[in-house]
Protein backbone atom coordinates (compact mmCIF):
# COMPACT_ATOMS: atom_id res chain seq x y z
CA UNK A 1 0.00 0.00 0.00
CA UNK A 2 3.19 2.24 0.87
CA UNK A 3 4.70 1.62 -2.22
CA UNK A 4 1.03 2.79 -4.52
CA UNK A 5 0.96 5.83 -2.64
CA UNK A 6 4.61 6.93 -3.12
CA UNK A 7 3.87 6.09 -7.11
CA UNK A 8 0.75 7.93 -7.26
CA UNK A 9 2.47 10.77 -5.66
CA UNK A 10 5.18 10.57 -8.03
CA UNK A 11 3.36 10.22 -10.70
CA UNK A 12 1.10 13.65 -9.67
CA UNK A 13 4.23 15.31 -9.10
CA UNK A 14 5.40 14.52 -12.56
CA UNK A 15 1.84 15.81 -14.21
CA UNK A 16 2.73 19.18 -12.17
CA UNK A 17 5.64 19.28 -13.29
CA UNK A 18 4.66 18.53 -16.98
CA UNK A 19 1.59 21.44 -16.56
CA UNK A 20 4.08 24.21 -15.71
CA UNK A 21 6.11 23.42 -18.49
CA UNK A 22 3.18 23.60 -20.89
CA UNK A 23 2.42 26.62 -19.26
CA UNK A 24 5.59 28.37 -19.56
CA UNK A 25 6.13 27.22 -23.31
CA UNK A 26 2.71 29.17 -24.04
CA UNK A 27 0.27 28.34 -26.61
CA UNK A 28 0.82 29.81 -29.99
CA UNK A 29 -0.42 33.81 -30.57
CA UNK A 30 -0.81 35.37 -33.50
CA UNK A 31 0.49 38.48 -34.26
CA UNK A 32 2.42 41.02 -36.11
CA UNK A 33 6.05 42.17 -35.39
CA UNK A 34 6.42 45.61 -34.91
CA UNK A 35 8.75 48.38 -33.24
CA UNK A 36 7.86 49.45 -30.32
CA UNK A 37 8.01 53.05 -30.78
CA UNK A 38 5.09 52.93 -33.56
CA UNK A 39 3.29 49.82 -31.82
CA UNK A 40 -0.23 48.95 -32.16
CA UNK A 41 -0.89 51.62 -35.30
CA UNK A 42 1.67 49.79 -37.52
CA UNK A 43 0.45 46.02 -36.89
CA UNK A 44 -0.46 45.45 -40.35
CA UNK A 45 0.95 44.60 -44.21
CA UNK A 46 0.96 48.31 -44.42
CA UNK A 47 3.12 48.76 -41.33
CA UNK A 48 5.69 47.08 -43.14
CA UNK A 49 8.65 49.30 -44.28
CA UNK A 50 7.87 51.30 -41.04
CA UNK A 51 8.94 48.46 -38.83
CA UNK A 52 11.47 47.40 -40.60
CA UNK A 53 13.29 50.74 -41.24
CA UNK A 54 13.20 51.79 -37.06
CA UNK A 55 14.02 48.48 -35.90
CA UNK A 56 16.75 48.95 -38.64
CA UNK A 57 17.68 52.33 -36.47
CA UNK A 58 17.65 50.85 -32.86
CA UNK A 59 14.39 50.67 -32.05
CA UNK A 60 13.24 47.86 -29.81
CA UNK A 61 11.15 44.66 -31.64
CA UNK A 62 7.71 44.18 -30.38
CA UNK A 63 4.95 41.91 -30.78
CA UNK A 64 1.03 43.13 -31.09
CA UNK A 65 -1.02 40.06 -30.40
CA UNK A 66 -3.80 39.48 -33.09
CA UNK A 67 -7.55 41.37 -31.54
CA UNK A 68 -5.50 43.52 -28.82
CA UNK A 69 -3.44 46.99 -29.12
CA UNK A 70 -1.04 44.95 -26.73
CA UNK A 71 2.78 46.13 -27.25
CA UNK A 72 4.62 43.36 -25.98
CA UNK A 73 8.50 44.29 -26.12
CA UNK A 74 10.42 40.89 -27.56
CA UNK A 75 13.00 40.33 -24.68
CA UNK A 76 15.18 38.12 -27.10
CA UNK A 77 14.97 40.48 -30.34
CA UNK A 78 17.22 38.33 -32.74
CA UNK A 79 14.18 35.92 -32.43
CA UNK A 80 12.03 38.34 -34.44
CA UNK A 81 14.17 40.67 -36.17
CA UNK A 82 14.13 39.31 -39.17
CA UNK A 83 10.37 39.28 -39.50
CA UNK A 84 9.98 43.41 -39.06
CA UNK A 85 6.30 43.46 -40.25
CA UNK A 86 5.08 40.11 -40.76
CA UNK A 87 2.13 38.64 -39.76
CA UNK A 88 3.55 35.55 -37.61
CA UNK A 89 2.72 33.11 -34.74
CA UNK A 90 5.02 32.75 -31.46
CA UNK A 91 4.74 30.50 -29.01
CA UNK A 92 6.62 31.29 -25.62
CA UNK A 93 5.83 33.08 -22.04
CA UNK A 94 4.34 36.54 -21.67
CA UNK A 95 5.31 38.48 -19.08
CA UNK A 96 2.22 40.90 -18.48
CA UNK A 97 3.59 43.16 -15.86
CA UNK A 98 6.79 43.87 -17.48
CA UNK A 99 4.67 43.78 -20.98
CA UNK A 100 7.34 41.50 -22.59
CA UNK A 101 7.70 37.96 -24.50
CA UNK A 102 10.10 35.57 -24.61
CA UNK A 103 9.88 34.14 -28.11
CA UNK A 104 10.66 30.30 -27.98
CA UNK A 105 9.47 29.82 -31.52
CA UNK A 106 8.20 31.65 -34.85
CA UNK A 107 5.98 30.70 -38.12
CA UNK A 108 5.01 32.98 -40.93
CA UNK A 109 1.15 32.82 -40.96
CA UNK A 110 -0.09 32.98 -44.54
CA UNK A 111 -3.27 35.30 -45.44
CA UNK A 112 -6.64 34.03 -44.12
CA UNK A 113 -4.93 33.19 -40.79
CA UNK A 114 -3.07 29.84 -41.62
CA UNK A 115 0.38 29.08 -40.66
CA UNK A 116 3.11 28.59 -43.50
CA UNK A 117 5.56 25.28 -43.16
Amino acid sequence: MKKLIVILLLLMLVLVVAAVANEAAGAAVSGWVVDAKCGAKMASAQGAACAKKCIAAGEKVAFVPDGTQEVLIVDNPDTLKEHAGHHVAVTGPIDKDKKTIHVATVKMVAEGGEMQH
